[in-house]
């Protein structure tokens, strides 16, 4: 098993200040070019929100709190740290992968929610369960469901959404009072919003697949590439989901080390790069919208 990483993770700080100032200038550029600030602030939200996600993780610093404060700020807008935190660390109970309830990055519907559903409602799940259709309509589907299951949270009185929430709140205030003072309209930096959570939907888009064995669920895709860096080596994702301790800088390496144990780990659930998914899955669906092999075995297999 890879050892414990170092005390401070000098790359994971590096890019993080570089995100902050590629991000400020992209908001500052508006006035110039309004194509060019879209571009560098979408890609700076992205990638900020792959960081956020190695800050959960207790990345840089082993302590959470300092994490969280380097990522305090609430680019992204509509998704709270802690809640991106909560549901995230429980979306890595392996056994629970891909489970319409238990796993709440799941896409799947159970059959007979699904059933129930009505056409143009499942026009548009096919619709988002294609490539394009992902990075198209696929941010307002995730925000919406996702918002819709906060407020009801909320309206329960639940404590710590609230918090979460609250928090998201005092982290959006510096935001806004940056885009006032560069010049950046509210319209335009949610339009920024929209692309960066469209170019994580490629990284999410097909990481898992219903499969009775949860160690088979997980995918590996063999992109050294630009959007492997915006994913922070996530489409390794077998091996973060097996090593979640380990930093981004070196999932690369673990892989190449041990390639066939984690392909065989995986029952070779392998593509060569994202230019083979865009191939493959652009138009098409991957998978169906309805859980294919509902329920899901949670005991798997080894």
């Amino acid at each position: 098993m890879p050892a414990k990483t170092e005390e401070i993770e000098w790359p994971t700080l590096a890019l993080l200040t570089a995100t902050y100032a590629v991000w400020g200038i992209g908001t500052l550029v508006w006035g110039q070019s309004a194509i060019l600030s879209l571009i560098l602030t979408g890609l700076a939200i992205a990638q900020f929100s792959s960081l956020q996600h190695e800050a959960l993780h207790d990345h840089p610093f082993r302590n959470p709190l300092l994490n969280e404060a380097l990522v305090f700020p609430a680019l992204a807008v509509f998704v709270p740290y802690r809640r991106f935190r909560t549901t995230h660390l429980q979306h890595h109970y392996d056994p629970a992968l891909t489970d319409p309830y238990d796993d709440p990055e799941s896409n799947f519907f159970i059959p007979e929610v699904w059933a129930q559903m009505s056409k143009p409602v499942q026009t548009l799940l096919r619709i988002n369960n294609t490539l394009l259709g992902r990075v198209l309509v696929g941010p307002f589907i995730s925000t919406y469901a996702f918002l819709f299951q906060e407020i009801l949270l909320i309206r329960r009185g639940d404590a710590e959404v609230r918090m979460a929430w609250v928090l998201n709140l005092i982290g959006l205030a510096p935001v806004v009072l940056w885009l006032i003072w560069a010049g950046m309209p509210l319209w335009g930096y949610l339009v920024a919003v929209y692309l960066g959570v469209a170019l994580l939907k490629i990284r999410t888009f097909l990481e898992h697949r219903a499969h009775e064995a949860f160690r088979a669920r997980t995918v590996i895709i063999e992109d050294r590439g630009p959007l492997s860096l915006l994913f922070l080596n996530n489409n390794f994702h077998v091996v973060h989901h097996m090593h979640p301790a380990v930093p981004w800088y070196k999932i690369p390496g673990i892989y190449e080390a041990r390639k066939a144990h984690y392909q065989r780990r995986n029952d070779g659930y392998v593509y060569t790069s994202y230019a083979e998914i865009i191939g493959r899955y652009l138009i098409r669906a991957k998978d169906p919208v309805p859980h294919p092999i509902w329920p899901v075995r949670h005991e798997g297999r080894d």
